[in-house]
């Protein structure tokens, strides 16, 4: 059986969210050029959180979009039958604009790698950025965040678990460690299920 411990509450979560939306809003002095973007499942409503901070910090209405990279992944013929596929919704051309995406978790870097290459088929912004609640560490690619809420570090043997209301009913941030000889992966817009190595 895993056990898990609370890295964050909703209120760190909210205090995370606000300090990255004044970073978004201090490197872009020009905000009427921000897009967000949000990997689903969960980076959908953090990237809404944050375009809500920056609206009342600003008083600009930032355009957000959703981002599935299902069809992206380099792992996809492993998932198989098991990858669900869900629609991305980026309601603006991206086109010259500066694309801030927004994740739950940076980990690896292979699920923003997809990202990015998910967005450039949907045009040719001027910058990506990458704004993530957690930054775990691990990376395998030279990927980084530009804005983080949160490091946390970890092994991997234990898996960093975002939960938000609007997806979970509630709003924490849990570590959760695996027994010896298991591990957990996420299957992306499901949750995460017990494998072994």
């Amino acid at each position: 059986m895993a056990s898990n411990k609370v890295l964050m509450t909703s209120e760190d979560m909210a205090r995370a969210l606000a300090r990255v939306a004044h970073e978004i809003i201090e490197r872009n002095r020009d905000i009427e050029d921000i897009v967000l973007v949000g990997m689903r499942t969960r980076g959908v409503p953090l990237a809404q959180r944050i375009g809500s901070a920056i609206w009342s910090f600003e008083g600009v209405l930032v355009p957000l979009g959703a981002l599935d990279i299902g069809l992206y992944r380099d792992d996809a013929p492993v998932l198989g039958a098991r990858q669900s596929v869900q629609d991305t919704d980026v309601p603006t051309d991206i086109t010259d604009r500066h694309v801030v995406l927004v994740d739950d978790v940076l980990y690896t870097g292979r699920s923003i790698r997809a990202a990015m290459d998910a967005l450039m088929d949907l045009g040719r912004p001027s910058s990506i950025q990458l704004a993530v609640l957690i930054d775990r560490g691990h990376r395998e690619l030279p990927i980084r965040a530009d804005y983080a809420g949160k490091n946390i570090p970890s092994s991997r043997d234990e898996e960093v678990r975002v939960q938000v209301q609007e997806v979970d009913g509630v709003d924490r941030v849990t570590i959760v460690s695996c027994p010896a000889g298991r591990t957990l992966r996420r299957t992306q817009g499901v949750g995460y299920h017990e494998l072994g190595r």
